[in-house]
């Protein structure tokens, strides 16, 4: 599954950047099509039923763009996913087309977990330091977790640095045990 999810997000992402398109807008639009899809049994029947004609496919997914007014690039990309039986796909497809995107753009993902919610200066602060810390403009996506106490823990690929309360007192714990 891999190499088509990545095979087809690469190529998503060609055509963004060949026709000088909005990847922002693209990726939106995409990832809403997908948690359309994603949260309609019907709608994934319907297309993934080899019985039904592609014509009636593709007029269905007409309808739908027209009604939320997704551009001609994303109706093209899922009528191809349909046509080459891999829109059971299109969920992770989209997930890698976001992370060849921010690649492409020089984006680097980062998960950062807080105690506690924090405002738009905390969260400017903390990712320029993820950014300086890794030379990279960063994406981040916040979540909290009372547990920690306090800090944070960023989380970039399979690395994780741990500037947690929580973390500092298990590291405490550890050098006082040994």
């Amino acid at each position: 599954m891999a190499s088509v999810t990545s095979t087809y997000a690469r190529a998503f992402a060609d055509v963004v950047f060949d026709r000088n398109l909005d990847p922002a807008q693209t990726l939106q639009e995409a990832q809403s099509l997908a948690q359309l899809a994603a949260s309609s049994l019907e709608l994934r029947e319907v297309w993934e039923a080899p019985s039904i004609p592609a014509e009636q496919k593709r007029a269905l997914l007409d309808a739908i763009v027209a009604r939320a007014g997704y551009s001609r690039t994303v109706r093209n990309f899922v009528a191809v996913l349909m046509d080459h039986r891999r829109i059971r796909f299109l969920n992770p497809i989209v997930k890698e087309f976001e992370q060849e995107l921010n690649r492409r753009m020089g984006f680097i993902e980062a998960q950062i977990t807080t105690a506690r919610e924090l405002g738009e200066p905390e969260r400017n602060a903390l990712e320029s330091q993820v950014a300086k810390l890794t030379g990279q403009k960063v994406r981040a996506r916040y979540t909290r977790d009372g547990s920690i106490l306090g800090g944070a823990i960023v989380k970039i690929g399979s690395t994780i640095y741990d500037g947690s309360v929580q973390g500092q007192l298990e590291r405490i714990r550890e050098a006082i045990s040994s």
